[in-house]
């Protein structure tokens, strides 16, 4: 039967014919080499042929322990009264609050400790956004203390908002950082910074965590906590 079929294939078309009888030796070439154990095209291989396993390698997850946290207070909250904060440190840290610090220099202060620029204290903070800030007040915080401070930008200054949407400045900056040297020498966190928003005359929101930030001594910034502005 298969002599007949041949046969009349060749004599409708000997090129086609030749080209059947090329792809029928080559695919039964390939099968037999592949029995026998040769490398052959893996489209020939059989689909029960286990395919050769390349270990993955595992990422250990390292526990860093958080030094900082820093919460709303109770009780009313305004740019004119001010706002409780209620930080809590398992070290002595400096609690920094800057009032109407530009957006701009603080994302690039930022930008500039995961490009080496180290901020671990009080004064790098200072340095680095270089009077772009109505006001700052700092707190001693003892190790484990998590009484709430009141901070407040002075009458004085007249401020009572920040101007319209989209604004330029934050109301308030919280940062935490370890007050010892030698604290900060053998701690993976460094420093924690939390955006938050205080209500005002132009911005009746109501108080709230924005952004929270932690800065590593290897110059990462990871950020725990982000709320719609809404």
């Amino acid at each position: 039967m298969a002599a007949v079929f041949l046969a009349t294939l060749y004599e409708y078309s000997p090129l086609f014919y030749i080209s059947v009888v090329s792809l029928c030796f080559v695919v039964t070439a390939a099968l037999v080499l592949g029995w026998f154990g040769f490398d052959v095209p893996v489209i020939l291989r059989s689909y029960d042929e286990p395919e050769p396993s390349v270990p993955t390698p595992e990422k250990q997850m390292v526990q860093v322990t958080n030094p900082f946290t820093l919460e709303l207070g109770c009780g009313p909250a305004s740019v004119t009264d001010g706002v409780l904060v209620r930080p809590c440190c398992l070290e002595p840290c400096v609690l920094s609050c800057f009032w109407g610090c530009e957006v701009s220099t603080l994302q690039g202060a930022l930008h500039a400790h995961q490009h080496g620029m180290m901020l671990s204290t009080h004064q790098h903070f200072q340095e680095v956004l270089n009077l772009h800030y109505h006001y700052c007040q700092k707190f001693h915080i003892s190790s484990e203390d998590a009484e709430e401070r009141h901070t407040q930008i002075p009458a004085d200054q007249s401020i009572t908002d920040f101007g319209l949407l989209p604004r330029q400045r934050y109301p308030l900056v919280a940062v935490l950082t370890l007050e010892e040297a030698q604290t900060r020498n053998w701690n993976h966190i460094v420093a924690s910074v939390t955006v938050i928003h205080v209500p005002d005359d132009k911005y009746k929101l109501s108080a709230r965590v924005l952004f929270q930030y932690v800065l590593t001594s290897q110059g990462i910034r990871e950020q725990l906590k982000v709320a719609s502005f809404v």
